[in-house]
């Protein structure tokens, strides 16, 4: 059992809920996020509900790649070790390329994907110290296509997650260190409360089961939930470009 969990971004969403899971199993937890309110609110909720785990929180703009280092470093030290980093810190708020949008899609990029390899620095640093670990990287099944508009540039960075993720696995093959790449698909969270097109949308609560099942598995990649984004993906990939553009 993986005992001392770091999530980032865990202060609403998939992480909050992830961090709700593990606190019930018994896991100590290491939460950060940019909202230090919300993080002592859960905090001081989950302490008082499981008094036998200990959890830390620190606000952490993952933009701030120095912070990351610090943060990460600073819970190992509290803990002892980290056995799992969810780099889970994420936004969806790119527009659609040449409408005037930069600043946004630059931030969804910064976010989503530099953020995440310095993430994925940081928590490499201390497993390959520990000769141990387990880095688990939030993708998505947009992932696995480019998306017209509003989710082109989100897509592209949640593709480039994927990537980094299978070259991890390809460098720890064979060592104690697991990487696992979790593609979901539509879990009623803030980021995607508001889309209108959001196709076997489940609510929070059943895709975050679904989501620590998955991630406790330790597969190399999962779909989440398993039905029906599991085989949808394989017909993404398949779909003729012609037929896939009139589908999107």
């Amino acid at each position: 059992m993986r005992t001392n969990i770091l999530i980032t971004g865990a202060s609403t969403g998939l992480g909050e809920g992830m961090a709700r899971a593990w606190a019930a199993k018994g896991c100590n937890l290491a939460l950060c996020a940019r909202n230090a309110g919300k993080l002592e609110a859960l905090q001081r909720e989950l302490q008082q509900a499981y008094p036998s785990i200990r959890v830390l929180v620190r606000g952490l703009d993952v933009c701030d790649y120095d912070q990351v280092f610090e943060v990460f470093e600073g819970f190992r030290s509290e803990l002892g070790q980290l056995d799992r980093v969810v780099v889970n810190a994420g936004i969806g708020t790119s527009q659609p390329i040449g409408r005037g949008h930069f600043a946004a899609n630059r931030q969804t990029a910064e976010t989503n994907f530099v953020a995440a390899i310095a993430q994925c620095e940081a928590a490499m640093g201390i497993f390959r110290a520990q000769n141990s670990g387990h880095l688990v990287l939030m993708s998505s099944v947009s992932g696995v296509r480019g998306f017209r508009g509003a989710m082109n540039v989100y897509a592209a960075t949640k593709a480039a997650v994927a990537g980094l993720a299978e070259g991890l696995q390809l460098d720890t093959l064979g060592t104690p260190i697991r990487v696992t790449n979790i593609l979901p698909g539509y879990i009623l969270t803030d980021i995607n409360r508001d889309t209108k097109n959001a196709p076997f949308r489940v609510d929070l609560d059943t895709g975050v089961k679904a989501l620590v099942k998955a991630i406790d598995s330790e597969k190399r990649r999962a779909y989440v939930p398993w039905w029906p984004w599991t085989p949808l993906s394989y017909v993404l990939k398949a779909l003729p470009f012609k037929v896939f553009a009139k589908a999107m």
